[in-house]
């Protein structure tokens, strides 16, 4: 590393953590909420975190002990909601405390057995017990319509009867209001008055329970109001308008408790403790504690209030920021610009990172939600480093220094060899269009070289009409074309081209090989082969191109979506000597050909596989994007998806064989090499993790919408979303770049390239699980068979794009509380429904273009 290249870095990184740091000083909160010194009364659940009462847990007398001298360290006095199930035993061990006092609670359902057990013990603990001050029959029982207001009302008078303490039910505000006949039968109103449930903000929420409180006063003069139930959570979504957040807590409630003492108001703050078994209410349910599950107080009743753990999540963000900030850079020669960027960039994702992780410290975790969190977190993280390596790009390529090892022969020629070197040329074909064969041919036959030789290797093409065509041509082409007939060849092309390596010219210094289909440059050797000057240059390669991209619009856009990889990805990577090798317009020193044991016929993508081995022992290569060859494209989008399925099956293949190289102590390879093939690598697996991910997610819409359990959280969903928008910059600004495509182009090129997300997902499938698969050869020129329009091309692709789809729009309009996390996760679906779509888009412009050809022809 250069003086000045540690300068730059040392300078961004202290630039960019100090502005992490400021990020993370406007995320501090802090709250200097209004003094208290005790609370009334809190609502009582004693249930550990494991407990579920709805389960039938039983309390028992410890837990009830160490949970009443918790509760008594803030209040004085508590409130129950059950007389069964061990909380009849809670005004018990009450009355062993001076002046606690407790409000018994009976629970009534549908189920009357119990009820009558409810209300015996209840009145047996009021009657009998001077702890209990008042029995609260019922718990929202009218609301939830398990009862009606008359039944109720019935009830409340005939437990009034035997009862020594004061007997009303819990219901909320509007339930009093509209039902005077239960009001008439309380000796007092418990009212429920929760400005969370009914959306209102955090800031209005004291204001407007007490406007409930003395509208009830209003309706009923003669009796008596106690607030039953006040409390805001301090975790899970918010409600319209009304967010929760342990600072939002803190305030509200001590607000609360000082105009309740303004007032001489009775209350019950809801709840003791957080309620980790409450999941009937959502990921809000668990957090109405003023102490945590673990009986650790949330919040204290005086002095500022702030958020814990906060510096910590900063520390370690900058120090994760500032690791990935120095691994990026240190391998290249970044410009400030280009340093800032992705230095920015390296921090904003450690920020999220840190947060995604620190999830569970935060939440009462259960089986759905540890797997939920889980998968999610795994997934962000391949998504974070691609993320990143395309923000890295982009700023590189945007803000950085220009190329400086891309072959440029038309602006800078190549000082001319002394010398020529004979250069042989291979074109493999397998059941190719005799006619597209021979314009290749033909094309090379007129290149402007003085020493060459033609191979023409037909390998497993037994009908005559494919190859007996192709060898007259190559008598008729002179002594320079061989034809090489293999009949029955083991291992795909890269066995048929070890083979023909038998025939070739024991002087040639050079193999090149180009594809079937492709019409080269007369100047494609004469410009490229000096490059072989260098000793150390093992191969030297130009990109692929396309000849046919005006015939239609499908191929239009295969072709723009090919352009971005040649112009954008091999520059990048040619700059850190790290190209993939592709099998056509290629060539190759033949004497490191040999060395490192020539074609494997272990894959199916042997051409990439060579350069990695060639990379492996201690060569280089060249790289040019002057085009100097131009095949054509894929018949028909099947074609297209069998052309990528072999190449993403290919990259497992080469995962599965060389990932020991990768390895950080493997000497094989340069840092960069390897950070550029983990990378490359990663672009596969990703696409099947985000297919993946997409389909997960799916599932997990039903039960959000019909069970109500968690909504994943914003830290989850946010860099799905973040991640498309880097990919819609990094398209069109590098597109434009280095493409030179205007923008209906770039949005053909994109559309393109999602449309192949599900055959790369099951291409990586196919890879880990199945060995063996044949190599399947991609259409072109007129190959493909004549189907009908009836074809399945994307049957399952529609179907999860149209149920992704289906489902963010259902999330969307069922979201009446307006819930952030809701409206991120179907924000999440419908972004995610775009590659599987793209490839219904692309069926369906193909659909068109072959219903035109047919009425044209008609």
């Amino acid at each position: 590393m250069s003086l000045r290249t540690a300068a730059v870095i040392i300078v961004t990184a202290l630039i960019a953590a100090v502005a992490q740091y400021g990020g993370w000083m406007l995320a501090y909160e802090q709250v200097s909420p209004p003094d208290v010194k005790a609370v009334r009364s809190l609502s009582f659940s004693p249930y550990d975190r494991d407990q579920n009462p709805n389960a039938g847990a039983i309390l028992t007398p410890e837990q009830i002990e160490r949970d009443i001298a918790v509760a008594a360290s803030i209040a004085g006095g508590i409130r129950t909601y059950a007389a069964t199930g061990g909380q009849e035993l809670i005004p018990l061990a009450a009355v062993k405390r001076k002046h606690f006092r407790v409000t018994a609670g009976a629970w009534i359902d549908k189920d009357e057995e119990r009820n009558a057990r409810e209300i015996d013990n209840a009145l047996k603990l009021a009657n009998g017990n001077k702890s209990v001050v008042a029995l609260v029959v019922g718990n929202e029982t009218v609301l939830r319509t398990e009862k009606t207001a008359d039944e109720m009302a019935a009830l409340l008078k005939k437990v009034r009867k035997t009862s020594k303490v004061p007997v009303s039910t819990g219901e909320v505000w509007h339930v009093w209001l509209k039902n005077p006949q239960l009001a008439e039968a309380a000796d007092y109103i418990a009212v429920h008055l929760l400005p969370y449930w009914e959306g209102v903000p955090a800031d209005k929420a004291v204001e407007y329970a007490f406007q409930r409180y003395d509208e009830l006063q209003r309706a009923y003069p003669k009796k008596k109001i106690v607030i039953a139930e006040f409390g805001w959570p301090s975790r899970g979504y918010n409600r319209i308008a009304a967010e929760t957040g342990p600072l939002i807590q803190a305030k509200v409630i001590r607000d609360f408790l000082t105009e309740a003492q303004r007032r001489g108001v009775e209350y019950n703050i809801v709840e003791a403790f957080d309620q980790p078994w409450k999941t009937v209410e959502g990921s809000v349910g668990a957090y109405w504690g003023m102490f945590n599950a673990d009986r650790q107080p949330k919040f204290e009743l005086a002095g500022p209030v702030e958020n814990r753990g906060h510096w910590q999540r900063a520390a370690a963000a900058a120090v994760l920021g500032s690791f990935v900030l120095v691994a990026g850079l240190a391998r290249r020669r970044p410009t400030l610009g280009h340093a800032l960027a992705y230095g920015v960039a390296a921090h904003a994702m450690a920020a999220g990172l840190v947060s995604a992780a620190v999830y569970p410290l935060d939440q009462y975790m259960n089986p759905g939600t540890w797997i939920m969190w889980s998968i999610g977190f795994v997934a962000i993280l391949p998504l974070a480093a691609i993320t990143l390596a395309k923000v890295h790009e982009l700023a590189e390529v945007i803000l950085g220094h220009a190329p400086q090892r891309l072959l440029e022969p038309k602006r800078r020629p190549l000082p001319a060899p002394a010398a020529w070197p004979k250069v042989s040329i291979h074109i493999p074909a397998y059941k190719e269009q005799p006619e597209m064969l021979k314009a290749t041919m033909d094309a090379v036959a007129a290149l402007d070289y003085p020493d060459f030789e033609a191979l023409v290797i037909v390998n497993n093409t037994p009908d005559e009409a494919y190859w007996k065509p192709i060898e007259a041509h190559c008598a008729a082409l002179g002594d320079r074309f061989k034809f090489v007939y293999l009949p029955k060849v083991a291992g795909f092309k890269a066995g048929a081209l070890n083979l023909a390596m038998q025939q070739v010219d024991p002087k040639a210094e050079i193999l090149a090989l180009i594809d079937a289909d492709y019409v080269v440059d007369p100047n494609w050797l004469r410009d490229l082969v000096p490059a072989f000057a260098d000793p150390k240059v093992a191969l030297v390669q130009a990109p692929q191109d396309h000849r046919d991209a005006g015939e239609s619009l499908l191929k239009r856009m295969m072709n723009w979506e090919y352009a971005g990889f040649f112009d954008i990805g091999m520059i990048q990577r040619n700059e850190d000597d790290a190209i993939v090798a592709h099998g056509t317009m290629l060539m190759v020193r033949r004497s490191a050909f040999e060395e490192v044991g020539a074609w494997q016929t272990d894959t199916i993508v042997e051409d990439t596989e060579l350069g990695l081995r060639l990379f492996e022992a201690g060569y280089s290569a060249a790289y040019t994007n002057t085009r100097y060859g131009w095949g054509v494209l894929p018949d028909t989008f099947k074609a297209f998806k069998t052309q990528r399925h072999r190449w993403a099956y290919g990259a497992v293949q080469i995962i599965k064989k060389h990932w020991r190289h990768m390895r950080p102590r493997a000497s094989k390879l340069t840092p960069s090499q390897k950070f550029h093939f983990t990378t490359g690598w990663f672009y596969w697996l990703s696409d099947a993790l985000g297919a993946l991910i997409a389909v997960l997610n799916l599932m997990w819409v039903p039960v959000i919408l019909f069970v109500g359990v968690v909504i994943p959280t914003v830290a989850m969903t946010l860099p799905i979303l973040t991640a498309f928008v880097v990919n819609v910059i990094h398209a069109v600004f590098l597109y434009r770049v280095r493409v030179r495509a205007g923008l209906p182009d770039i949005l053909l090129g994109a559309v393109a390239a999602m449309s192949l997300q599900f055959t790369v997902a099951k291409a990586v499938y196919d890879g880990f699980v199945k060995d063996g698969i044949p190599f399947m050869r991609t259409d072109k020129g007129g190959a493909a068979k004549k189907k009908s329009g009836g074809e399945q091309v994307v049957l399952w692709e529609t179907l999860i794009g149209l149920l992704l789809a289906a489902a963010a729009t259902a999330l969307y309009l069922t979201n009446e509380d307006q819930v952030v996390e809701m409206n991120f996760f179907a924000a999440t679906l419908a972004v995610q429904c775009l590659p599987f779509l793209a490839a219904t888009v692309m069926r369906g412009i193909e659909l068109k273009q072959q219903h035109g050809g047919r009425r044209e022809a008609a």
